[in-house]
């Protein structure tokens, strides 16, 4: 059992694929060649956003969106305090400093209501996190962000194709940012990422960033960055665009199930969507008291799990802070654990999963 299928998404696009990739091997520009181009038209168009600038990864995508709004040292960022490393280290990175901030403990996304709090004459920029696949309250977060003279990065890297009030993700704040890596939502078979955009100024000064600074060859106005996606994994990524909407009927057909199957067993959560929201269902993730028996106890039935994520950012020795707690985050911390998901998971394996969840849950405390 594979905890993402990429092979079986794989065979279901060989053809595709196979010929995307000797196209360009026959015209043999690799390095922004016209699939890149034709890519992020495509990307504009199905997220609603003015602009799609591709990146070398999600990261990369993170630090562009944060040099071109000018942040920098002597700044801080307001992040979540349960995510993946990326928001704070491309924070770090450029001399600025992150500020945590806790999560709601149904959705993980970061708590709007805790955010102005934080905020001081140093605060220049709130990454918000659509993690797990959904949303959090762009409405909310673009509010204070404006009372305040904020910007506002979504960070989409496990949420493109989501959804807010019937809005893409990517096109939900000043600027987003989104993921290409093979197991996220829409992903290639290497590392890519793109920034989004409605905002021709800035669209201009991210893709001069990401291009070492250039305007023009050998000419260059600003300090940037090398970080470009490369032909071929465009080209992927193009051959896996055109079944994306399928897939994404396909998650949240798989999450629904899981959902209705898991209601009665004795675990601490289950994912939950909020009403405004449709997600894509990155990842799957419950709540289990004893994880890591549990967890021992699936791989014994070779059933592959994950931890998303064990130890919050302000306790990660490379960006931690003195902060004295975030109680949600580090509650959380200690019980999630995410399942098996995605389009391809059959209800067979989605069934054996299930039943030996409730063969060693059943007996947890409830």
């Amino acid at each position: 059992m594979h905890f993402f299928n990429l092979e079986a998404q794989q065979q279901n696009l060989k053809n595709q694929i196979d010929r995307a990739v000797c196209d360009v091997l026959a015209h043999g520009q690799y390095i922004l060649g016209p699939e890149v181009a034709l890519l992020e038209s495509k990307l504009e168009a199905f997220t609603g956003a003015a602009h799609c600038i591709s990146c070398g990864n999600g990261t990369d995508a993170l630090q562009i969106a944060l040099m071109a709004l000018g942040v920098g040292v002597g700044d801080e960022v307001i992040v979540p305090g349960f995510t993946y490393i990326a928001p704070a280290e491309a924070v770090a990175i450029i001399g600025a400093t992150p500020v945590y901030v806790d999560i709601e403990s149904d959705s993980y996304n970061i708590d709007h209501t805790k955010i102005e709090s934080l905020i001081t004459k140093n605060t220049k920029a709130i990454i918000a996190v659509s993690l797990f696949g959904q949303c959090p309250d762009f409405d909310t977060i673009n509010e204070i962000a404006s009372q305040h003279g904020l910007s506002v990065i979504e960070d989409a890297a496990q949420s493109f194709g989501a959804t807010y009030k019937d809005h893409r993700s990517c096109n939900l704040s000043t600027i987003a940012t989104t993921s290409f890596f093979p197991t996220k939502p829409l992903g290639c078979y290497g590392d890519g990422g793109a920034i989004f955009c409605n905002n021709d100024e800035l669209a201009s000064s991210i893709r001069k960033i990401a291009r070492h600074g250039q305007t023009q060859r050998y000419h260059h106005e600003v300090i940037g960055l090398n970080s470009r996606l490369d032909t071929i994994q465009a080209s992927i990524l193009l051959a896996k665009l055109s079944i994306f909407e399928n897939e994404l009927v396909l998650r949240n057909k798989i999450a629904s199930r899981y959902i209705n199957l898991l209601k009665d067993t004795k675990l601490k959560s289950i994912p939950t969507v909020k009403k405004f929201n449709k997600s894509v269902w990155a990842q799957f993730t419950i709540e289990v008291e004893s994880r890591d028996e549990v967890r021992a106890y699936l791989k014994g039935k070779n059933i592959p799990t994950a931890v998303y994520y064990p130890t919050p950012l302000h306790r990660q020795p490379a960006v931690q802070c003195n902060i004295s707690s975030l109680p949600i985050s580090e509650e959380v911390s200690k019980y999630v654990l995410s399942l098996p998901m995605g389009p391809y998971l059959t209800e067979d394996n989605q069934d054996k999963i299930v039943q030996e969840i409730k063969s060693i849950v059943r007996y947890k405390p409830v």
